[in-house]
C-alpha cells in the first residue's frame, strides 16, 4: 500500500524530545571503529602494517562501493508486519553486536583472523546500514510540514553530535574496563558488543515512537502490491528526474569533508602550528560542545529562513570563519582560532541537521513528479557523499602532509613554515572552498523553496485522497 495514505498523525512528544537517542547510540557504537580500528589491527592483533593497510583497504573499498544499495533494498522489497520502514528497527539491529565484535576479536592464525575481521566488518555494516537508513527514512512519514522534518532532524541531529561529547566518559573508560577484566587483546571486542546491544535497545525505542505513523495494511490486490514496490526503473527516475537531489549529493560532500579535515588534521595543527598540543582536548570539547548547539537550534534558523536558505548561510559562515582563521593563524592567539574553528563547528552541526530535511523534501518533489514514494531509496543516498568524504579526507591529508616533506620524526619546535601552512591548508582552507561550492550549488541547483514543498505535498494528498 502506498505508504502516502497513512493517517495524519501529529509528532508527538516523544519523537519531538528524543527522536535520535537511536542515533547517538548507533555513532557510540561505530566510534570503537572509527577510533581503535586502525590502533586494533597493528597493536592488538599486531599484523604488520602491509595486512593492516590490505584490511582496511577491502573493508572501506568494499562499503563504499555498496553504500547507495541500502535504501533500494529498503524500497525495492516486500513491506514486513510493521510496515516498510519501521520493522526494519526491530528485524535487524539485534544481530549487529556479534557481527561487530567479530571485528575486534584476536585468535591463532593471522590470515583466518584477517578473515575473520573482515567478515565481521563487512556484514555489521551491511546489517546495520538498513535500519540505520529506515530510520531516517521515517522522518518523510511522520513529519507532514517543512516545520515538522525540520524539528525531526534537528533532535536527531543533537542526540547524534552528542555522543561525540559522551565517547570519551563513556567507550573509553568501557574498553579499559573490559582490558582489566577480558585482557587489552580483546577489549574492543567486547567494547564493540555491548555499545551494540544499546544501539539496538535504542533502535527499539525509535520504533516504538514511530508506532502509528506508517501505514501497515496489507496489500492484497496484486496490481497494488506492484504499485506499492519500486523497480530499479523506478529508482532510476527518481535519482535522474530530480535534479535538486544530485546537486544536493554533491554539496553534502563538503559537510562531511568539513568534520573529518578538522577532526583528522587538529592534532598535526596543535601539535606543529600552535606547538601546545595541551589545547587539543579543550578545542575538541569545546567544538563539540557547540556542535550539539547547532543541531538543536537548526530547527529555529529553517523556520526563520526556510531550511534551504539557512543551509546555503551557513556554508558560507562556514568558509567565513575558516578563511579568517586561514589569514590570520600566524598573527594572532591560538585561542582566536579555537574560537574561530568552534564557530565553523556549530555552523557543521546546524547544517548537520538541516541537509537530511532537504533529502526529505527531494523525497516530496520526487513523489510529486513520478507518482512513487521512493523515501528509502533518496534518504539512503546520503550514505554516498559520506563514504566520498571519508575517501578525500585519506587523499587530502596525505596530500596535505606530503607537500610539506611531513616526517613523523620532526621537533614540533622546528617545523618550518612549509609545514605549517600546509597543515592550515588543510585545516582551514580546503573545508572552506569546498563549503564555499556547496553553498554556490545549493543556490544556483536547488530550487525546492519551503513554498513549492508545501505546494507539493498538498497535490500528493489530493491524488490520494
Amino acid at each position: 500500500m502506498d505508504n502516502s495514505k497513512k493517517t495524519k498523525k501529529p509528532l508527538s512528544k516523544a519523537l519531538k524530545t528524543f527522536y535520535g537517542v537511536g542515533d547517538c547510540a548507533f555513532s557510540l557504537m561505530t566510534s570503537v571503529e572509527n577510533y581503535f580500528f586502525p590502533f586494533f589491527l597493528t597493536n592488538l592483533a599486531q599484523f604488520d602494517l602491509g595486512l593492516a593497510a590490505l584490511i582496511q583497504t577491502i573493508t572501506s573499498g568494499v562499503d563504499a562501493a555498496i553504500s547507495w544499495i541500502y535504501g533500494a533494498i529498503i524500497d525495492g522489497s516486500k513491506p514486513m508486519k510493521w510496515g516498510r520502514y519501521r520493522s526494519w528497527l526491530i528485524a535487524l539491529p539485534w544481530i549487529v553486536p556479534l557481527l561487530y565484535a567479530l571485528q575486534f576479536v584476536k585468535f591463532g592464525n593471522n590470515a583466518i583472523n584477517a578473515v575473520t575481521i573482515i567478515i565481521g566488518f563487512l556484514a555489521s555494516h551491511m546489517i546495520w546500514n538498513i535500519p540505520y537508513v529506515a530510520n531516517v527514512s521515517l522522518i518523510t512519514l511522520a513529519a507532514q510540514t517543512p516545520e515538522d522534518r525540520s524539528q525531526l532532524t534537528a533532535t536527531r541531529g543533537a542526540w547524534a553530535n552528542m555522543s561525540r561529547v559522551l565517547f570519551p566518559y563513556v567507550g573509553i573508560p568501557m574498553a579499559s574496563f573490559f582490558a582489566g577484566i577480558i585482557g587489552e587483546t580483546n577489549q574492543y571486542a567486547a567494547t564493540a558488543f555491548v555499545l551494540g546491544v544499546i544501539m539496538a535497545v535504542m533502535y527499539y525505542a525509535h520504533f516504538k515512537m514511530f508506532d502509528g505513523y506508517e501505514d501497515v495494511d496489507v496489500v492484497t490486490d496484486v496490481k497494488s502490491k506492484k504499485a506499492d514496490k519500486m523497480s530499479g526503473g523506478d529508482m532510476l527516475k527518481s535519482l535522474f528526474q530530480n535534479p535538486p537531489l544530485l546537486v544536493l549529493l554533491i554539496a553534502d560532500v563538503s559537510k562531511f569533508l568539513f568534520n573529518f579535515l578538522l577532526g583528522g588534521i587538529a592534532v598535526y595543527y596543535f601539535t606543529y602550528v600552535a606547538q601546545n598540543a595541551a589545547l587539543l582536548p579543550t578545542y575538541i570539547f569545546i567544538a563539540n560542545i557547540l556542535g550539539v548547539i547547532g543541531s538543536y537550534v537548526s530547527k529555529n534558523f529553517a523556520k526563520t529562513l526556510s531550511t534551504r536558505t539557512a543551509a546555503i548561510v551557513f556554508f558560507v559562515i562556514t568558509a567565513a570563519v575558516l578563511i579568517v582563521a586561514k589569514l590570520l593563524w600566524a598573527s594572532v592567539s591560538v585561542y582566536v582560532v579555537i574560537i574561530l574553528l568552534s564557530i565553523g563547528q556549530f555552523s557543521y552541526g546546524v547544517n548537520y541537521s538541516l541537509i537530511p530535511a532537504l533529502y526529505a523534501d527531494c523525497v516530496i518533489y520526487s513523489e510529486w513528479k513520478t507518482g512513487k514514494k521512493a523515501s528509502g531509496w533518496i534518504m539512503g543516498l546520503q550514505n554516498l557523499p559520506l563514504k566520498v568524504s571519508i575517501l578525500l579526507r585519506g587523499l587530502i591529508i596525505s596530500a596535505v602532509l606530503a607537500s610539506a616533506n611531513f616526517t613523523p620524526d620532526i621537533d614540533p619546535a622546528q617545523a618550518s613554515d612549509a609545514l605549517k601552512n600546509a597543515i592550515t591548508n588543510g585545516f582551514m582552507l580546503i573545508p572552506a572552498i569546498f563549503s564555499l561550492v556547496s553553498a554556490v550549488l545549493l543556490v544556483v541547483g536547488f530550487k525546492i523553496t519551503r513554498e513549492k514543498v508545501v505546494e507539493y505535498q498538498e497535490e500528493i494528498n489530493s491524488r490520494t485522497a
